[in-house]
């Protein structure tokens, strides 16, 4: 996706550890419109699919779960990181570690949302080591629901979870590709 390209050159920065900083649109300042135009991408890609939900996990991936559930018209649900007093009843759980925080998380999904009759499409805004979406993928299998495919809007390609999820047979799209970085430097895979 040229937008979400441009987007990146313009506005990302490169912090030590291979982190991409694009808060100014994606994941602290939100740009409503550019997820719109993505969440409408996400939707182009995946129409021929029978999506009932889109999931993602807390927290950045959030937003633009909810622009590619309105394109698809259909619910968003997402992983919780901690169990809050909130949550009742029966849970699905999956161990997550998070690249971005350098932590293992227990995450959780209410069984009330997700189950065999859904075919679920995961979005989120980052692919890194593929942690996130493995424990995703966890959940959908615990619930009995039919993984559709894995949207992500910016994958690290020099990192090896897109490799990994690609070799598992995983339906994987990416909006952008990031084949390397630098401080001053981010190279694009070209597909």
């Amino acid at each position: 996706m040229d937008a979400l390209k441009g987007r990146i050159l313009r506005e990302g920065r490169v912090r030590p550890g291979n982190i991409l900083k694009v808060d100014s649109f994606l994941n602290h300042q939100i740009d409503v419109a550019f997820l719109q135009e993505i969440g409408e991408e996400f939707h182009r890609i995946f129409s021929g699919r029978p999506i009932t939900k889109i999931l993602t996990i807390e927290s950045s991936g959030i937003a633009v779960a909810c622009m590619t559930a309105q394109s698809f018209g259909v619910p968003v649900v997402f992983a919780k990181k901690a169990q809050t007093k909130n949550l009742d009843g029966s849970l699905y759980r999956s161990i997550v570690r998070s690249y971005t925080y350098g932590k293992i998380y227990d995450v959780v999904l209410s069984r009330r949302f997700l189950g065999p009759e859904d075919h679920v499409l995961i979005v989120d805004d980052f692919l890194a080591n593929g942690c996130a979406a493995e424990g995703l993928i966890d959940i959908i299998g615990q619930a009995g629901a039919s993984l559709e495919g894995v949207g992500i809007v910016i994958e690290k390609g020099f990192q090896e979870g897109g490799k990994m999820l690609r070799e598992k047979g995983v339906n994987l799209h990416s909006l952008a590709i990031i084949e390397s970085m630098t401080d001053n430097t981010v190279v694009f895979r070209e597909e």
